[in-house]
Protein backbone atom coordinates (compact mmCIF):
# COMPACT_ATOMS: atom_id res chain seq x y z
CA UNK A 1 0.00 0.00 0.00
CA UNK A 2 1.18 3.40 -0.50
CA UNK A 3 2.18 5.33 2.19
CA UNK A 4 0.12 8.75 0.97
CA UNK A 5 -2.73 7.12 1.51
CA UNK A 6 -2.49 5.75 4.78
CA UNK A 7 -1.69 8.49 6.63
CA UNK A 8 -3.02 9.49 10.16
CA UNK A 9 -4.89 11.98 8.63
CA UNK A 10 -6.42 10.12 6.39
CA UNK A 11 -7.38 7.59 8.99
CA UNK A 12 -8.95 10.74 11.02
CA UNK A 13 -10.91 11.76 8.06
CA UNK A 14 -12.17 7.78 6.92
CA UNK A 15 -13.44 7.44 10.85
CA UNK A 16 -15.11 10.48 10.36
CA UNK A 17 -16.59 9.95 7.57
CA UNK A 18 -18.27 6.59 8.74
CA UNK A 19 -19.79 7.86 11.62
CA UNK A 20 -21.65 10.71 9.63
CA UNK A 21 -22.33 7.26 7.93
CA UNK A 22 -23.70 5.73 11.08
CA UNK A 23 -25.53 9.39 12.36
CA UNK A 24 -27.31 9.28 8.56
CA UNK A 25 -28.41 5.58 9.02
CA UNK A 26 -29.69 5.89 12.13
CA UNK A 27 -31.71 8.97 10.82
CA UNK A 28 -33.30 7.01 7.95
CA UNK A 29 -34.07 4.03 10.57
CA UNK A 30 -35.53 6.00 12.69
CA UNK A 31 -37.52 8.18 9.79
CA UNK A 32 -38.53 4.53 8.76
CA UNK A 33 -40.06 2.98 11.92
CA UNK A 34 -42.23 6.03 12.42
CA UNK A 35 -43.99 5.66 9.04
CA UNK A 36 -44.30 2.21 9.58
CA UNK A 37 -45.73 2.51 13.09
CA UNK A 38 -48.06 4.80 11.66
CA UNK A 39 -49.20 2.78 8.82
CA UNK A 40 -49.46 -0.09 11.30
CA UNK A 41 -51.74 2.32 13.55
CA UNK A 42 -53.95 3.55 11.19
CA UNK A 43 -54.79 0.13 9.99
CA UNK A 44 -52.91 0.75 6.51
CA UNK A 45 -50.95 -2.45 6.63
CA UNK A 46 -50.38 -4.74 9.47
CA UNK A 47 -47.17 -5.90 11.13
CA UNK A 48 -47.38 -9.47 9.67
CA UNK A 49 -47.51 -7.48 6.21
CA UNK A 50 -44.06 -5.67 6.40
CA UNK A 51 -42.87 -8.62 8.02
CA UNK A 52 -43.65 -10.82 4.52
CA UNK A 53 -42.42 -8.22 2.20
CA UNK A 54 -39.01 -7.69 4.27
CA UNK A 55 -38.59 -11.34 3.41
CA UNK A 56 -39.55 -10.91 -0.10
CA UNK A 57 -37.42 -8.47 -0.10
CA UNK A 58 -34.52 -9.85 1.70
CA UNK A 59 -34.41 -12.90 -0.63
CA UNK A 60 -33.76 -10.93 -3.28
CA UNK A 61 -30.45 -9.55 -1.73
CA UNK A 62 -27.35 -12.13 -2.81
CA UNK A 63 -25.26 -13.59 0.14
CA UNK A 64 -22.24 -10.80 1.18
CA UNK A 65 -19.19 -12.10 0.03
CA UNK A 66 -17.50 -12.19 3.04
CA UNK A 67 -17.92 -14.53 6.21
CA UNK A 68 -21.33 -13.69 8.45
CA UNK A 69 -21.48 -14.80 12.39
Amino acid sequence: MNSNYSTPMNEVNVLAKLADMKEEHYHQLVTLSAIMELLIEKGILTRQEIEQKAAELDGFISPPPYPTA
